[in-house]
């Protein structure tokens, strides 16, 4: 087959709506890296100013600027590879090989990224290309409703999955229920959104609904790039079409004609997934024009991130989208009168979206149902770190966080104990001690100055220096912050100098007002979450493990 020109690139995705990543990545995968000559045409033909393009495409992670650019190795340094061995596999992989952010495989370390394939292994003559884990089986522990199909074969193919109830909720809502109808249902759910922010899906959607510019627009944030989560990922490539159902439906309710599934870098297989997947429910008549000959037509685009953490911010995703600098926007106005091409936008994560189709199926009632203690439906869990049985779990809400470490999981590893876990990724901060005893709801959580958020847990065991493990995390953040706005920018990095020891009083009462002063400025006035939840990590130490922390200011 003959290599793409430059032009016959360009020519591919210059009319396609959002085309700035595509036609990046069409570079990308085509030189391996991306050259001044293709930042030169791409500025050219799709009228961003040089300089500011330039600005966007070294912000990412993975868009590498010379040779060997992609096929290079990229091995996960996060918080859980480290604890496995991923430095020392980075360096056994020798020149060429760098670091990447945590890469959603925290069940399966250590993931190396190679072009667009990912292997994992502990060592670097040892590495494999092994298939996605399944969740864990949950057998008479809770009815689920994100997973509860997942296990079954076949379910990633759309005969699968129409074999298994697949689209029977959206041929349901076509066929039976007015937009306004699904809106209602979802609001008396009361499901409320999945990646972070627990805010009403049915007061979103009904936002969106009543809004009369258009085109509207459905996205799925599938840029999961909390460090401790992988749940969209297990989803994304076991029941791909249980993604487009639930956009499908967000769109029916909401008039939008259009979708986009924004999905992080680090997961090249499932772009093949759900590529696959959009085209059978297209052929199935599930998506285009006049959808179950409805007058209703919807269209969905897979567009690819390239490595920021920031970008799961809906501000700053919506920006990636559009093809301006991926910084987080100010609020108001809000996605759901301005969002992607400033009109009436949903955004929605992957399990978010995921649940509604169960929801039109079985009932408002029977959601809320499925949670404990007053408590209204389920949450998926990615567990990770010291603990015998890591993976995702789908809980009822209200479920005792020890009841998932220790009867679902299984502890420790043998002779060790629990000494703390991360709540929300990294973004909740460590909860020890008798904080263990929250329930999974974020009311329980938040009273402990936590959060559950999008719903990664780490374990971290007795043998772990807590302060080692908090600078870890706060180098992540200060290495994903965008830089926008001074308090996280410069915040960051002086919690990681004081973390690391190279700065900072050496008066163990003058480091922690020293510490709590930097993280209370961060707090009141960063632009999004970042810097809002990084020094979490700080207060949740200071709070926890007081010796730990005289230790090291004293050493």
């Amino acid at each position: 087959m003959a290599v793409p020109t430059n032009g016959e690139l360009v020519e591919r995705w210059r009319d396609e709506p959002a085309p700035l990543l595509p036609l990046l990545h069409a570079f990308h995968d085509r030189d391996g890296f991306v050259s001044d000559e293709a930042i030169r045409e791409i500025s050219q033909s799709l009228k961003i100013p040089l300089a500011e393009l330039f600005g966007t495409v070294t912000f990412y992670h993975h868009f590498s600027r010379t040779a060997p650019g992609q096929s290079a190795p990229r091995v996960c340094t996060g918080p859980i590879c480290c604890l496995g061995g991923g430095t020392e596999l980075l360096e056994a992989l020798g020149d060429g090989a760098t670091a990447m952010p945590c890469a959603g495989r925290c069940d399966d370390p250590i993931p190396v990224l190679e072009g667009h394939r990912v292997l994992v292994g502990t060592r670097a003559d040892a590495l494999t290309s092994q298939p996605s884990p399944l969740p864990p089986p949950n057998p008479d522990r809770c009815e689920e409703c994100v997973f509860a199909g997942i296990r079954e074969p076949g379910r990633a193919g759309i005969e699968g999955y129409r074999k298994t109830g697949g689209y029977r909720g959206l041929i349901k809502a076509v066929r039976e229920m007015s937009p306004a109808g699904v809106v209602e249902l979802i609001t008396r759910s009361k499901l409320a959104g999945r990646g972070g922010a627990g805010f009403p899906t049915g007061v979103k959607w009904k936002a969106v609904a009543d809004e009369s510019r258009g085109p509207k627009t459905v996205v799925c944030n599938a840029d999961e790039g909390e460090p401790g989560c992988f749940k969209d990922r297990a989803v994304m490539d076991y029941d791909p079409h249980a993604v487009i159902e639930g956009m499908a439906l967000a769109a029916y309710a909401t008039g939008a004609a259009r979708g986009f599934i924004y999905l992080r870098y680090e997961y090249p297989e499932t772009f093949g997934t759900l590529e696959r997947a959009i085209a059978e429910a297209a052929a199935a008549g599930l998506l285009g024009e006049k959808i179950l000959g409805a007058d209703f037509s919807f269209r969905i685009y897979l567009r690819r991130g390239a490595g920021a953490y920031v970008c799961g911010e809906e501000g700053s995703l919506l920006n990636s989208l559009e093809g301006k600098h991926p910084f987080p926007r100010n609020r108001p106005p809000f996605p759901v009168t301005h969002g992607y091409d400033d009109l009436p936008t949903v955004v929605n994560n992957v399990e978010t979206l995921v649940a509604t189709p169960p929801i039109l199926c079985h009932g408002a009632e029977w959601y809320q149902a499925l949670g404990q203690n007053g408590q209204a439906g389920t949450k998926v869990i990615s567990l990770s770190g010291d603990i015998q049985r890591p993976g995702n779990y789908e809980v009822p809400l209200g479920l005792p966080l020890k009841t998932l470490l220790y009867d679902w999981a299984g502890g420790p590893p043998e002779g060790r104990s629990v000494q703390a876990v991360t709540m929300a990724g990294l973004s909740g901060g460590f909860l020890a001690g008798d904080a263990l005893g929250v329930t999974l709801d974020e009311q329980s959580i938040q009273s402990k100055g936590s959060m559950l958020g999008a719903g990664g847990i780490m374990v971290f065991d007795d043998s772990r220096d807590m302060v080692r493990v908090a600078h870890g995390a706060m180098a992540f953040f200060a290495e994903e912050s965008c830089g926008k706005c001074f308090p996280c920018r410069i915040g960051t990095h002086r919690l990681v100098e004081r973390l690391a020891g190279e700065a900072g009083p050496k008066d163990v009462a003058a480091w922690r007002d020293e510490v709590r002063d930097i993280g209370e400025t961060m707090q009141a006035i960063s632009a999004c979450g970042l810097g809002v939840a990084a020094p979490l990590v700080t207060d949740s130490l200071m709070a926890y493990f007081p010796e730990q922390v005289g230790r090291h200011v004293q050493s």
